[in-house]
């Protein structure tokens, strides 16, 4: 196992004595600037978005709070070709991906179609604890047999890691040296269930080992250190070296959903103590300390992401409610004849009530 990868402290100071040789990405100011800015916007979604379900705009949602360098990180290393297998905290990822607010809005207002934006070839959102770890493999086997240079990756919590289904995507991603990187959010609870009790195995990463693959444990709240890991794993899965596995250490700072209360088992101290840890702050004193951002960008930054966000929630709430025949949508390739009569008479139900079912 290697050590636990971090380039920044707690207060966000370069540890140089722990880098061997500092990544060449970490000199690029407009790169680490650009997605400090998506880190910023992704916690400001993530807060709006909160607010929507408190007033019953949007339904039951999924905190990222805490999370967003690795979020950012899957974002950014990932190609625009590249095949994104998110689960359900992965908003700033496919924020950088190309999809709306508005339409992630949608999704969490309950409606498919807030699904359709982003690269074609992303999965949609899903909820299922660990089933897209099987489609992840699935389609790094399809690449592999299309000699595509494309990556796959894969996100989870971990939560998901035990799981059969993870557990057989990685050893199918091992047998078959299949391009999938499997990033691990580490947020120390599973709804409930805190980390020392969900694995006896001293890190998550070396699961991986049964199934030789290349595994590592990194800082999740050191955007530096999660981007480089993730993206050293995306080039080799591209130049077909096989599959990797990222531990990314982080904490759920938010309850496991709006519909949790995370204060009947979690100890307050703990998450104070975490909130020192947390990764905006920290990056932000990086480029602070670099002399790439100031307060007055911030001010305008922080202007920028509550006027987009604004727009954007007028926009989900202007969007007219799906037809009630979009329910047969997506279920076939081929549509079966014996279900047009019930496509006939919902269509017929639907015009007698004036648009609704």
């Amino acid at each position: 196992m290697r050590p636990k990868l971090q380039y920044l402290d707690d207060d966000g100071n370069l540890l140089r004595e722990h880098i061997h040789q500092v990544p060449d990405f970490i000199a690029h100011a407009d790169e680490i600037v650009d997605a400090y800015r998506w880190m910023c916007l992704t916690r400001a979604f993530d807060q709006k978005a909160v607010a929507m379900q408190r007033t019953g705009v949007i339904g039951t949602y999924p905190s990222g709070l805490g999370q967003e360098a690795i979020s950012v990180a899957c974002g950014r290393a990932l190609h625009q070709d590249d095949v994104f297998v998110p689960y359900y905290r992965d908003h700033g990822t496919l924020l950088i991906r190309g999809h709306k607010i508005s339409d992630l809005f949608l999704y969490w207002g309950g409606d498919e179609r807030g699904s359709h934006s982003g690269p074609v070839q992303g999965m949609p959102v899903c909820v299922p604890i660990a089933t897209q770890a099987s489609h992840a493999v699935g389609i790094a086997a399809a690449l592999k047999i299309q000699k595509k240079q494309q990556a796959v990756l894969c996100t989870l919590g971990d939560g998901a890691t035990s799981k059969g289904d993870f557990l057989e995507a990685l050893n199918l991603a091992g047998v078959w040296h299949l391009p999938v990187v499997f990033v691990i959010n580490n947020n120390q609870w599973a709804i409930s269930v805190p980390r020392n009790l969900q694995s006896g195995a001293p890190t998550l990463a070396q699961k991986a080992e049964a199934a030789a693959i290349p595994n590592i444990q990194v800082d999740g709240n050191d955007y530096l250190a999660t981007f480089d890991a993730i993206d050293e794993a995306l080039h080799r899965a591209r130049q077909r070296k096989g599959p990797s596995l990222i531990e990314a250490i982080s904490y759920r700072l938010s309850d496991h959903t709006t519909a949790d209360d995370a204060s009947r088992y979690r100890d307050s101290v703990e998450v104070e103590q975490a909130w020192a840890r947390e990764p905006i702050k920290r990056l932000q004193h990086f480029i602070h300390s670099q002399g790439w951002w100031d307060e007055k960008q911030e001010l305008s930054w922080q202007d920028h992401c509550q006027t987009l966000l604004a727009k954007s929630v007028e926009e989900y709430q202007a969007s007219e409610p799906e037809c009630a025949e979009a329910m047969f949508d997506h279920l076939y390739q081929e549509w079966p004849v014996v279900l047009d009569e019930q496509l006939d008479l919902c269509a017929q139900k639907v015009e007698r009530n004036g648009g609704g079912l």
